[in-house]
C-alpha cells in the first residue's frame, strides 16, 4: 500500500530525422467550413520555430486529411489558416480529428482521437480569457504603469496556480503539462512566458517536475533534454540570486550538470550529493520508515545493495518521516545513503513524489533511466544498466 504525500502539493526540426523507422504514419483530419480557397497549413512546433509540414487548398467542404510520418516521442503540431490556429499534440501512430469554423477557428474547434488534444484546447481557452483580462486592465486609462501590474499580477497568480495544480502536475509525463509551461501572454508590445524559469523559484519547480518525468517516460527525445537543461539553468540561476543576497553560497560552484541535483543532510550529519555518485547506478528511493510495509521494503533493498553494491549499485534513499530522531534510529544500521527531507526542502516535487514508496534509477551517467511505474523486473533492470 502506498501512502499519498499531501504537503507538497534548438535545433531546427528536420522530418527525415524525427520519422520512425518503421514507415508509420500519423493523421490528423477532419474539416473546416467557412474557408473555401484558403489554405490550411499544418506546421511542426519545432524548437527553434514552426515548420510547415504540410498544406492543402480547401474545397467547399473544408475537409483534410493528413499522414505525417510517426515520430518516436510526443510532438506538437499546429492547424493554421492566416492568423487562425489550433495546437496539437501526437504521440505516436494515433488519428486526430479536428471539425472547426474559419474564421473563428482558435477558440471553436472540436478536437477527438487525443486526451492530450483535449486538454491542449482547454489550456488554450484558458489562455484566451486571460489574456482578454490583461487587455481589459491594460486599457484602463484611469490606471498608471503601477497599478497596471499590480493588477496584472493578481489574476495571473490563481491563474498559474489552476494551471500547476490540474495540468502540470497531475501528468507531467503528458504532452499537455509540457505545452502548458511554455503558454505566452501579451502586455502592451511584450510576449512574454506566464511560467517564468529565469526567475521564479515554483516555476523552476514545475519545469523540473515535467522535465524529471520527460526523462523517465520519453527518454532521450530533445524536448525532454530542453526542459532539463530549462529547468537546471533556473536552478542555477535561483541559487546564484540566493548566494549574492546571503553571501553563503559561492555561485561558482552551482553544479548544472547531470542529474536535478539532491544536496541533503545523511544521518551522520554530512551533506551527500546525488551528483557525487555519477558513475554509479543509483536507485534513488524515496521512502517512509513509519509505515508498516517499511520492514519488508528495507529487506528487499538489502537483498539488492548486498548482491550488487560491489558492481556499482549504489543506494541513496529519501526519507520523508516527520521524526528526526525516529529516522535515525531506524537507519543507523544501513549501509546505503540515507537521507531525510522536510516540509522546507524541494526534492519531492522536483522529482513529482506524490506518493510513497517510489524509485527512479539512474544510470552511470547519473541521469534518470526509468522510473518505478515502468520497471516490471527491478533486479534485471539494476543488471542491465551495470553491464553499460
Amino acid at each position: 500500500m502506498k501512502r499519498k504525500i499531501n504537503y507538497f502539493a534548438t535545433t531546427l526540426f528536420l522530418a527525415a530525422a524525427m520519422a520512425s523507422c518503421t514507415g508509420d504514419k500519423f493523421h490528423i483530419n477532419g474539416n473546416i467550413t467557412d474557408a473555401q480557397d484558403s489554405v490550411l497549413y499544418l506546421e511542426n512546433m519545432s524548437l527553434n520555430g514552426p515548420v510547415a509540414i504540410d498544406s492543402v487548398k480547401l474545397d467547399a467542404s473544408g475537409s483534410f486529411d493528413f499522414a505525417v510520418d510517426a515520430n518516436d516521442a510526443p510532438e506538437f503540431y499546429r492547424l493554421r489558416i492566416d492568423r487562425q490556429l489550433i495546437s496539437l499534440s501526437v504521440d505516436s501512430t494515433e488519428t486526430v480529428s479536428v471539425k472547426a469554423s474559419y474564421p473563428v477557428m482558435s477558440s471553436a474547434y472540436e478536437v477527438t482521437g487525443s486526451e492530450n488534444c483535449a486538454k491542449i484546447k482547454e489550456l488554450a481557452l484558458l489562455q484566451m480569457q486571460l489574456q482578454q483580462q490583461v487587455n481589459a486592465i491594460v486599457k484602463k486609462p484611469q490606471l498608471g504603469i503601477e497599478a497596471v501590474n499590480d493588477s496584472i499580477d493578481k489574476i495571473i497568480v490563481p491563474y498559474k496556480e489552476n494551471i500547476k495544480r490540474n495540468y502540470i502536475y497531475r501528468e507531467p509525463m503528458k504532452s499537455y503539462a509540457y505545452y502548458a509551461l511554455f503558454q505566452t501572454i501579451v502586455v502592451g508590445p511584450a510576449e512574454a512566458l506566464i511560467f517564468n524559469p529565469r526567475n521564479s523559484e515554483d516555476d523552476v519547480k514545475a519545469f523540473a517536475a515535467v522535465a524529471t518525468s520527460w526523462d523517465s517516460f520519453h527518454p532521450n527525445a530533445e524536448r525532454g533534454k530542453n526542459l532539463h537543461n530549462i529547468a537546471l539553468e533556473g536552478m542555477k540561476n535561483i541559487r546564484i540570486v540566493r548566494a549574492k543576497a546571503n553571501e553563503t553560497i559561492s555561485a561558482d560552484k552551482v553544479n548544472t550538470e547531470g542529474n536535478i541535483e539532491i544536496a541533503l543532510t545523511d544521518n551522520r550529519g554530512i551533506t551527500r550529493r546525488l551528483s557525487e555518485l555519477k558513475g554509479k547506478v543509483v536507485l534513488l528511493d524515496f521512502h517512509i520508515f513509519a509505515t508498516d510495509e517499511s520492514a519488508k521494503r528495507i529487506i528487499l533493498l538489502r537483498e539488492l545493495y548486498d548482491k550488487y553494491h560491489d558492481r556499482g549499485l549504489e543506494i541513496y534513499q529519501v526519507s520523508v518521516d516527520s521524526d528526526e530522531h525516529f529516522w535515525k534510529t531506524k537507519t543507523a544500521a544501513l549501509p546505503w545513503i540515507c537521507v531525510r527531507a522536510t516540509a522546507d526542502d524541494d526534492v519531492l516535487q522536483l522529482y513529482n513524489v506524490q506518493s510513497i514508496p517510489m524509485f527512479y534509477l539512474l544510470g552511470r551517467d547519473n541521469t534518470v533511466q526509468k522510473r518505478d511505474l515502468q520497471i516490471k523486473d527491478l533486479e534485471s533492470e539494476i543488471q542491465a544498466l551495470l553491464q553499460k
